[in-house]
């Protein structure tokens, strides 16, 4: 990505003046233990796992490099160990606030049965949601979409235990 230095600098400012403070003003602790409650619900019918991870601002050494919010998403991805499931279909919904941009990460397993575009329409229909400053709604709308495709790809059997691989709370970074 090439942008000028003006626009560089500009990003940089976004990304430093937003802090987790004011993730909290738009996703105030009830919103988290709603969407918790949620992504809880989702794995009772499907095998796969879901995180939703929401940052303030990129890091300064993303920043520097001009890094996109795809690349940041990739790397929470692997640090919050999505890819480390047993079918292969954990699910990041990655929200990065100061670009108001959604990012959706797919394990192998999942992400063979979904076809990019499908990914991308998603990822647009969301993203009205967060620029309308519609968090909960756009988050509530994502998990809804991926739980769906999880459930069509990798239903629980009947009677098949949840064996929640990994933790349900969204994680603010």
């Amino acid at each position: 990505m090439h942008t000028s230095f003006f626009a560089r600098l500009a990003r940089m400012w976004r990304h430093r003046w937003i802090d987790e403070a004011e993730v909290r003003r738009v996703l105030p602790p009830e919103v988290f233990e709603r969407l918790t409650q949620r992504v809880a619900a989702s794995e009772r019918r499907h095998s796969g796992e879901v995180r939703i991870c929401v940052e303030a601002g990129l890091p300064l050494s993303y920043l520097r490099r001009d890094a996109t919010p795809r690349e940041r998403a990739i790397a929470m991805f692997s640090k919050l160990r999505v890819w480390d499931t047993e079918n292969n279909n954990g699910v990041l919904i990655y929200l990065l606030l100061a670009e108001h941009a959604i990012e959706i990460v797919a394990d192998r397993g999942i992400d063979a049965k979904v076809s990019d575009e499908e990914w991308a329409a998603m990822a647009r229909r969301m993203g009205a949601a967060f620029h309308e400053g519609r968090f909960e709604d756009g988050l509530t709308q994502a998990l809804g979409e991926v739980s769906a495709l999880l459930v069509q790809h990798f239903p629980l059997g009947r009677g098949e235990p949840d064996s929640n691989e990994l933790p349900d709370a969204p994680v603010v970074i």
